[in-house]
């Protein structure tokens, strides 16, 4: 019978006493495990799972995944806010934006001098007469102003969505392998515009933003201090680690646990000062710890990524609980370049 093993261990690859689920030697096995990945996520955000299914990783690997159908399980209270509504408000009014690696306050000074910011005098968010800043407040104003083609009405915009703006709640089943399978090639900062894992409130942790189309025309759509903001495709989602979603400690570990990354890796905490000098991490901000193996460290928002890449083969984020996880099949490993956090009928 398989040693009865911490979460943190059973899913650290290149641990000697790691066996695929396949050989496990009674169905308890199974249970208990699956049992403790249940065990981390908010019971509120599980709308089915998690269970044992047949996949096939990104690098053609055929294993046994994990499947759980995930739902966002924050309050409206708990998201935002993301754009002051005039020039007068303070930093508690808005969210945060990013640029070159720096965070700033989306405050109403911030959008007075975007102008000045850019070296670009197109940029006008406000009405120069009443002070009021330009706000996509209404769920059409989000998915005109949102779209890689930006409607000409909704330039010079703060783009902000609500969830109330979206028809229903997003459910996305994601597909994660028990054991994770470490890339045959060597990892690099060149990732599909895929998610690149999950927290244990259901929010998903995504791909970059693609700042570059959100700029071109003159619209900001910032993040709340949470690192994360709406869309009409995925709803809430996170693209940093702010400290914001919830956290496990574990004593082998070098930092809370704070979710899963796409290739079955645990993602932790951001590290800091002298612990992030020392950490040396890798390209794709993860590195190996005594007792956890590998595993990730959340970048923050102002990084616009929390990973750089993966270090290991990917399972699959899908729209339907009964569809097959064939991660080798692009088809089958996110939207199509560009449409990831920005699609038609999205926020960016």
């Amino acid at each position: 019978m398989m040693k009865r093993m911490a979460l943190a261990s059973l899913l650290s690859a290149g641990v000697a006493s790691l066996i695929p689920v396949s050989a496990m030697a009674h169905e308890g096995d199974v249970s208990e495990r699956l049992a403790q990945i249940a065990s981390l996520f908010d019971a509120r955000s599980i709308v089915a799972g998690p269970e044992v299914v047949d996949c096939t990783l990104s690098g053609g690997t055929e294993t046994q995944c994990f499947s759980i159908t995930l739902k966002n399980s924050l309050e409206s209270s708990e998201m935002g806010p993301w754009c002051p509504g005039k020039l007068s408000d303070g930093a508690d009014e808005g969210g945060i934006w990013v640029r070159d690696g720096k965070q700033y306050d989306v405050d109403g000074a911030f959008i007075e001098n975007l102008a000045t910011f850019y070296d670009d005098p197109e940029w006008q968010l406000f009405d120069e007469a009443t002070g009021k800043v330009h706000v996509t407040d209404t769920r059409t104003a989000c998915d005109q102003a949102a779209r890689p083609d930006v409607a000409e009405a909704y330039h010079n915009y703060c783009v902000e969505c609500r969830t109330e703006y979206m028809d229903e709640v997003v459910e996305t089943t994601y597909v994660l392998p028990l054991v994770p399978v470490a890339r045959q090639e060597a990892a690099s900062g060149r990732t599909p515009p895929i998610p690149r894992g999950i927290a244990f409130n259901g929010v998903r942790f995504d791909a970059a933003a693609p700042q570059d189309a959100i700029l071109a025309a003159h619209t900001l759509a910032p993040f709340d201090d949470c690192g994360g903001h709406v869309n009409l495709h995925v709803g809430y989602h996170y693209h940093g680690a702010n400290g914001c979603s919830p956290a496990k400690e574990n004593v082998a570990a070098d930092a809370p646990m704070i979710g899963f990354a796409m290739d079955g890796y645990p993602i932790l905490a951001r590290l800091t000062g002298d612990e992030a000098e020392k950490a040396e991490l890798d390209a794709c901000s993860g590195h190996v710890g005594a007792g956890i193996g590998y595993h990730y460290h959340g970048n923050s928002a102002e990084k616009n990524e929390i990973l750089g890449c993966f270090h290991g083969e990917i399972g699959c984020a899908l729209d339907s609980p009964d569809a097959v996880c064939t991660a080798d099949d692009m088809g089958h490993r996110g939207p199509p370049p560009g449409e990831e956090d920005r699609p038609p009928s999205g926020k960016e």
